[in-house]
């Protein structure tokens, strides 16, 4: 069965607990975002450091124009740029071609007979050399060898021949007489660094004497040196002898500083040889 009406619904009950005031609760908070403690300073710098107008948000600040400045007609107007490439030059007209009404000269001809003159050429002729070249495939292809640097073309280089080929790439021979300039001769920059290289020890040679000139040196002979040498070593072979006689154990202070005397003049004494030896020329200063 169909319900006619809906059934009357419940009236809420009233209770003293509706009448207690309720409290609102509040949203929850955001949490606190972190700002440095710099950011004030970090954008000021920023702001002074801004100076190009395109690096700034929004309109740049521009100097506005005088009243006299006022803008003029076609001021704005884009004139194209002028093209860079260059236009293909025509080619030169040809000559025209002859009319049909034109004829050729009729009835001229040559008395040269030139069968004749081809035998006379060919006989007169100088025979061609034939070409210094390499075959490196099986096709026949070549390559010339006089100019690949893989010949030794000086080497067999004759006197009064120019290096500079002819015809057929051989060589054109001039007077036999006159020698080439450019062959075994010694290049200029390598004669002028001798030259400078002899001017510089010269040089060197004479601040040395003018040097000594002047320190008043006098150089020691070799006999000089040798009888030196050999009075030093004469002298410490005697050294080395009382060194030899001294007692094992060194008991008194006497004693003690004798031996430290006669190792300092030992020591001096190989000083002086070893310095004798080792120098071949020893120089003298005058008083």
């Amino acid at each position: 069965m169909a319900e006619l009406c809906p059934p009357p619904q419940m009236e809420p009950q009233e209770s003293i607990y509706h009448w207690l005031p309720t409290r609102e609760e509040e949203p929850p908070k955001a949490p606190l975002r972190y700002v440095s403690s710099f950011r004030p300073s970090l954008q000021r710098e920023m702001e002074e450091t801004r100076k190009a107008p395109c690096q700034t948000m929004g309109i740049p600040k521009l100097q506005v124009p005088t009243p006299k400045e006022y803008l003029r007609k076609h001021a704005k107007e884009r004139k194209l740029p002028q093209g860079t490439h260059e236009r293909v030059k025509r080619q030169p007209i040809k000559a025209l071609l002859p009319l049909q009404s034109d004829r050729p000269l009729m009835g001229v001809q040559s008395e040269k007979n030139f069968v004749t003159a081809n035998v006379a050429e060919a006989i007169m002729a100088v025979a061609k050399k034939p070409l210094h070249a390499c075959v490196d495939q099986r096709r026949g292809e070549k390559f010339l060898l006089d100019d690949s640097g893989l010949v030794q073309r000086f080497l067999k280089k004759k006197v009064g021949a120019l290096p500079c080929p002819g015809a057929g790439g051989q060589e054109i021979a001039s007077d036999p007489l006159l020698p080439l300039q450019d062959f075994g001769v010694t290049p200029k920059y390598i004669q002028r660094r001798k030259k400078e290289a002899v001017d510089v020890r010269k040089e060197r040679a004479a601040a040395r004497r003018e040097c000594l000139q002047k320190r008043r040196l006098t150089r020691l002979s070799s006999r000089e040196r040798e009888s030196i040498l050999e009075g030093l070593k004469n002298n410490w072979e005697e050294i080395n002898k009382d060194f030899q006689s001294l007692s094992m154990e060194i008991t008194t202070i006497p004693q003690r500083l004798r031996k430290e005397k006669l190792e300092t003049e030992m020591k001096q004494l190989e000083h002086d040889i070893a310095a004798l030896e080792k120098h071949k020329f020893i120089y003298i200063a005058g008083e």
